[in-house]
Order: C-alpha cells, then structure tokens, then sequence
C-alpha cells in the first residue's frame, strides 16, 4: 500500500520534487542542505522515489549527494521492505536509471522481505532490456526469488515472456522447483504459453515433470484447456499414459473430461492406452465425465469405442448408475435444471450400457429416467424378467403415480401388479386407475377388501358399479390377452388391425391414460 496517499506530510520537500522528475527544484534544496536521505513512512527516501518514477537527472543529482559520499551504502538503502531504489527502477523499466544506479555500484542481488530482487521485479513487468543489463551486471538467475520458492524463470514462464524466457534459459535452472515442485515449463502449460514451452522444451527441460501431487504438464494443460499446449508437449515426448495422483489412476485424459475440453479430449483419445478402462484399480474416463456431469464429454470417448459399461469404480457398478442416482438424488441442482444429467443417461443408454436392478429402482423412483429407460431398453423379454421388475416396482409404492402409467403403456401386464402394496398407495387416485386395465368383477378377494377400507376411496370413485362391466372394455381386456400386452402398447401393431382408429385408442388405454395421468403430469 502507498501510505503517502493518507501521509503525503511524511516525504520530505526533496523526495517530492524527485518523485515529480523536477531535477532542477533537486539540485536547488541539495544546495541549500535539504537532506537527501530523510525517509517517509514507508522508509522510501528521495532516491527510491527518482528510481521509481524513473528520472534518471534526478538519479544523477542524488548519487552524487553529501549523503551518498558520506555513505557508501545510499545507493542501496533499504525501504522498510527492503527494497532498493535499483529494485523500483527495474520493476517500473526504467532502463537509464538501472545503468546509473549500477554504475554508482548498486548491488543487483538484494532482496526484499519476501525474497523479490531486482532481476525477478524486471521480468516481472516484462522489461527485457533491463533483465538484459542486470543479467550482464551479475544478476543471479537463479536461487528463491519469490515467498513461494519461485525462480526469475517461473516468474517469466508465468507471466508469457517469451524473449525474457529464452533469455533466461541459458543461465538458469530449467528444473528449478518451487515449494509444490513446479517447474516453470509446468508453469507454461497451465497458462497457456505455448511459445514459451517450446523454448523451454528446446532448451531441453523434462516434458514429463511432476508436481507433488504428481500432476503432470500434460495433465495441467489439458485441465485448462490449452489445446496449443497439448500439441506441442505430445510432440515432444509427454506420456499421456503418465498416471498423474497418489492413487495411480488419473491421467490428462480424466482432466480434460473432467472440464469437458473437448478437443483436448478427442486428441488424448487417440494416444492414451485403454488400461484405464479395464485394469482392476483404473477409473474409465466416463465416470470422470459422469461425475463432473460434463454431457458434452461422454459423446467423444464412446465414439472411441470406450465400453459403456466400464469397470467398477467410486463404489459404482456402471457409469450409468452414477449418472442416474446424480440426477435422481439431486432435483434442484444444476444437473436437472440445465438438463445435462438426462443426455448423460440418453447418450449411456444409446450407447448400449446394462440397466441392472440398482438402475431399474433409480429409474422407478423418477419419472424423468424411466421413460428414457424404457425408450433404449424396453420392458423385459422374459416373463420372470418382468415379474421381478414389478417387484422392484412395489417395493416405490410412493412413486406408484410415476411409474403405473409408464410400465403399463409399455406393455406390463396389469395382472403383474395385483399386490396389496399397490392398494395401499398414498395417491388415491392411483387405484382406480389401476383399475381401468381390468375386469373390476374379478379381482381376488383381497384386494377387494383392501380397496372396500380405505376410507379416502368410494364405489362411484373407484368406476366399479355392481353391474357387470361394459362389453366395449371386456372386449378390449379380451384382445389384450389374445394379442398380448406389449405387441398391444406397439401402435405400429394395432394400426394393422382391423379397427377404425378411434378403436385403436380405445384397445391401448388412451382414454384411461388421458383422463388420469393429464393430472398427475405423468409422461405417457
């Protein structure tokens, strides 16, 4: 902080007029025995403040001062930072300042309290003259020269100076780590300079440093997305197979999946072995994608042909069990409202990936997944199959409202769902129409009780008069048998049967699903 903007009385006259270049008002108040060495609260004294403004007459003028000649060390009088007014010269570019303070023999190697010196400070702001000169002068390149463990060439390396870099290069380390083991070609490829990686990798620095977290240049440029990056270090050499975290299964292909750098992610495709993808203790890329819920990268590594499947990992069976318990566990997130978590499930499921129980029970309790799943899946081929997914069904009475109408206009037999639990659902409505799809006259004995006590429910809400049912539904329950429930759900089936077309709605329920699920909101 500048403590002269609530402290300006604290610089002394000469110290202003050196920080306004006024060389003459310099000499006049040094003739008349103005101190040139009074220090504000900053312990700035008129020297710092002509280095940093970069009036060099001024420079000249206090170089020459009493307190110079009295003092062999004004020249390098410490701020209450330490730094020198050769230290603001070089971080302002103040090239004719730098060359004078020099030649008034100032010491180009102090540093200040957090370990910053002249060379570091210039290369900070860029200033590749100055750097040229300090380095001509006995600038040490090398050594900590930041809080952080930084050398002059992370500095450079993080900043993009491209000329300074190369400048740098033939005097420095170009291993040089910093308190995480950073190197500055690691530095390069996390910002993105690409043309300053290039000339660390020419001057021969390692491609395939290690941070302690073991993460790689390839793995951080990938994670930032620096395409031009990950162009040039595959090119010379980087592993992708290099596996980059303690637990040896991440590699840069799970970070550009992780952060869905697309490009990125089709490029390290076609060179990352696919060890990851079956080994006992490796993580498939797609969980990468699925967990980070990044949509837009499952598409690129199934077209590599990445099992859909993959292998267990993060306590998960599949990808797709992931992808559905993230959606289903979590309506208000981000993942619902940008419908990012639906096409991660619609791109598993085209793709071919299994739906197991676990998956089944997920899809049952959202309506938004069951459609999908039915859609790629379908119900069950075999009767048994089908029993057990009604049995999965009855254990989310809860979610009877979502599910009946879904199972039932995909084909389910009616008759699979006759079970007290589905009586007892909290929805009333749920039971007469359920109903519908039967012949109410038949009903065992006690499902007829069961629907008899429920307090919320009446004969007349329930459609099932004593009369004997209409012919018109008993014929339709007739050809539901004959024809058979899922070939009868087929629309493509029932438009070659003899039947004009309103029929053809009638025979499928249309005005069953119509009169309920309009209201519940049910996707039919």
């Amino acid at each position: 902080m500048d403590f002269t903007e609530c402290y300006q009385d604290t610089c002394s006259a000469i110290a202003l007029a050196a920080r306004a270049g006024d060389a003459r008002r310099v000499q006049r108040l040094l003739r008349r025995g103005c101190s040139a060495d009074v220090k504000d609260n900053r312990g700035w004294n008129a020297l710092h403040e002509a280095a940093a403004s970069g009036s060099t007459e001024c420079v000249r003028l206090l170089a020459a001062s009493k307190e110079a000649m009295e003092s062999c060390n004004y020249v390098n009088s410490l701020t209450h930072n330490s730094e020198t007014p050769l230290y603001y010269a070089a971080k302002n570019g103040h090239l004719c300042s730098v060359r004078l303070l020099i030649e008034e023999s100032a010491d180009p190697n102090l540093k200040t309290l957090d370990l910053a010196c002249p060379l570091f400070a210039a290369v900070d702001g860029g200033h590749q003259e100055v750097v040229e000169v300090l380095l001509q002068h006995g600038a040490e390149a090398n050594g900590q020269r930041n809080v952080s463990g930084w050398s002059c060439l992370h500095q450079a390396a993080y900043r993009g100076h491209a000329d300074i870099v190369r400048m740098l290069a033939g005097v420095s380390s170009l291993e040089a780590l910093d308190d995480y083991n950073i190197t500055p070609l690691f530095l390069t490829a996390q910002y993105g300079h690409s043309k300053c990686l290039e000339i660390l990798v020419q001057e021969g620095a390692n491609v395939n440093c290690q941070a302690t977290d073991l993460a790689t240049p390839l793995l951080i440029a990938a994670q930032e997305g620096h395409l031009a990056c990950v162009e040039a270090l595959l090119s010379h050499g980087a592993n992708p197979n290099l596996y980059c975290n303690q637990d040896q299964w991440q590699l840069p292909i799970h970070a550009a999946a992780e952060f869905s750098r697309v490009r990125i992610l089709e490029r390290l495709l076609e060179v990352t072995e696919r060890e990851c993808e079956c080994t006992e203790g490796k993580v498939s890329p797609l969980y990468q994608a699925v967990l980070s819920e990044k949509a837009s990268s499952i598409a690129p590594i199934l077209s590599a042909g990445y099992n859909p499947d993959a292998q267990p990992s993060f306590g998960y069976t599949h990808p797709l069990e992931l992808a559905m318990e993230r959606f289903a566990s979590s309506p208000y997130s981000s993942y619902r409202r940008n419908d990012e978590g639906m096409e991660i499930v619609r791109l598993l499921l085209e793709a071919g990936a299994s739906v197991d129980d676990r998956a089944y029970s997920m899809a049952l309790c959202c309506r938004h997944l069951l459609p999908l799943v039915l859609q790629y899946r379908g119900l069950p081929t075999s009767w048994s199959e089908r029993e057990e997914l009604a049995w999965l069904a009855l254990d989310q009475p809860d979610h009877a409202h979502n599910w009946l109408p879904l199972l039932l206009r995909a084909g389910m037999e009616p008759a699979l769902f006759l079970h007290p639990s589905l009586i007892v659902v909290p929805i009333a409505e749920v039971i007469p129409f359920f109903l519908e799809f039967l012949n109410w006259r038949c009903l065992p004995k006690e499902i007829q009780k069961l629907v008899s006590r429920r307090p919320d429910l009446t004969q007349e809400s329930i459609n099932m008069p004593e009369g004997i049912p209409p012919l018109a539904h008993l014929c339709r329950l007739q050809l539901r048998e004959y024809v058979g429930s899922v070939r009868l759900a087929d629309s493509s089936v029932v438009q070659r049967l003899p039947l004009p077309s309103l029929l053809q709605h009638y025979v499928q329920f249309k005005d069953v699903f119509t009169k309920y699920c309009n209201s519940w909101g049910t996707i039919t």
